[in-house]
């Protein structure tokens, strides 16, 4: 295609810029949980993030960026003029990360998955009209923004709900804890790496002929090193047999805030890959227009795609985050290192979930989701509704906003590069 390495440029340097404004405003979200709980530090929270932000991108980012890449727009309807995709994709990275450094500029926790996903339908609509969105698949999407939040709220008010009943409410707290918070931590692990090595690795072709039960059998073998890998650690937290109950208490968050180390690395990696997407899915779709002059968008994701927007990711968060961490960290409710969590691993068994089969939901929708789920677990009195509000009015905001900018920048990239 004419002007191939100018389209190449311009989608590394927008998908970076929509990267960029993922980390600073999602992934600000993500581990919102582990500072607001105060189980990490800043500086912790980004050496994680900076890890497994960009470890979930290029292992786990393919599937869900395949539903960005082509599973919203009929793409037969620009065979015959690929270029005004090139301009729309253009377009839609440009629009949604502008939107993104306004909303974290503004302290809002928004999507960025509804900003992408608002954007593309924005210009597809600008540049051929409505017939050419898959409504029925943007329904689909849709209806996971209500589910996703939903679902991260019963499995937080549940888990924290069994943290409460079994450790935090037993006549010695701190000797269950012990006992019970490598299972926890088992869960975890399991889960992040089934859905790896099931979803992930094999779009780096790194699977070979493993079968499927030979994946649940190593999940099963790194949930086991790492709950033993926590027994240890626990067992070192020193105990003072004449100690009142509150300060068993204490000893017990301390318990969690060594499994929150846990949780804020799966959370990073859950976010990743589920939200590499929104950079990368565009960037795919120009790449593969610009080499081949053609709309079929079934070629193999490079590595190197999926590298850029988690670097992007973790620049974003190092720069920028701090607006946004603050609201979902200690604005909904107080959170505690249990409480944290409890949310923490609901929000991130949401985002894989959804990353393993191709559902691209809002990690805003789900970590505010687990947040509440928590909230409601523990004293609903402890919510702060005026933020709850503020956060909703900015998700229904971002879909309008991306999809007004996308039409804008659309029309405006097409008369310029034309």
């Amino acid at each position: 295609m004419e002007n191939e390495i100018l389209f190449l440029t311009l989608a590394t340097v927008f998908g970076l810029f929509m990267a960029w404004g993922i980390g600073a405003n999602d992934v600000a979200n993500a581990m919102a949980t582990s500072i607001g709980s105060k189980a990490l530090k800043i500086r912790d929270a980004l050496i994680i993030a900076a890890i497994f932000e960009f470890a979930g991108a290029v292992l786990a980012g393919g599937e869900v960026t395949s539903t960005i890449r082509k599973g919203i727009v009929e793409s037969g309807y620009f065979v015959t003029q690929p270029e005004l995709l090139v301009y729309g994709m253009l377009g839609a990275l440009l629009a949604a990360g502008t939107w993104l450094l306004i909303a974290s500029r503004q302290g809002w926790p928004v999507s960025t998955t509804h900003s992408i996903v608002g954007a593309i339908i924005g210009f597809t609509v600008a540049a051929v009209g409505f017939d050419a969105v898959k409504w029925g698949k943007v329904g689909v999407i849709a209806a996971s923004w209500v589910v996703s939040p939903m679902f991260s709220a019963a499995v937080a008010y549940a888990i924290y709900r069994s943290i409460a009943k079994f450790i935090l409410d037993h006549a010695d707290p701190l000797g269950r804890a012990r006992q019970l918070a490598p299972i926890y931590v088992f869960m975890t692990v399991f889960l992040i790496g089934l859905i790896t090595m099931l979803k992930g690795l094999k779009h780096v072709d790194l699977m070979g002929d493993m079968s499927t039960i030979q994946c649940y059998a190593i999940a099963a073998a790194l949930g086991v090193v790492v709950a033993l890998l926590g027994y240890y650690l626990i067992s070192l937290i020193e105990v003072d047999e004449n100690s009142n109950r509150e300060f068993a208490f204490y000893k017990v968050e301390h318990v969690f805030s060594v499994l929150m180390v846990v949780t804020a690395c799966s959370m990073a990696f859950a976010h990743g890959s589920n939200d590499v997407a929104n950079a990368v899915g565009p960037v795919a779709a120009i790449l593969s227009i610009a080499s081949t002059g053609s709309v079929d968008q079934h070629a193999a994701m490079p590595v190197w795609v999926l590298m850029i927007g988690g670097l992007g990711i973790v620049v974003g968060l190092a720069t920028y985050g701090r607006h946004v961490i603050t609201m979902v960290g200690s604005r909904i409710t107080p959170l505690t290192p249990s409480r944290g969590f409890a949310a923490g691993i609901a929000a991130s068994c949401t985002i894989v979930f959804a990353s393993g089969t191709g559902m691209p939901v809002s990690t805003t929708h789900a970590v505010v989701g687990a947040v509440l789920g928590v909230g409601l677990a523990h004293d609903t009195k402890g919510l702060n509704m005026g933020s709850i509000y503020r956060i909703f009015a900015s998700w229904v905001i971002t879909i309008p906003a991306g999809a007004l900018l996308s039409i804008m920048f659309y029309f405006i990239l097409k008369a310029a590069l034309s």
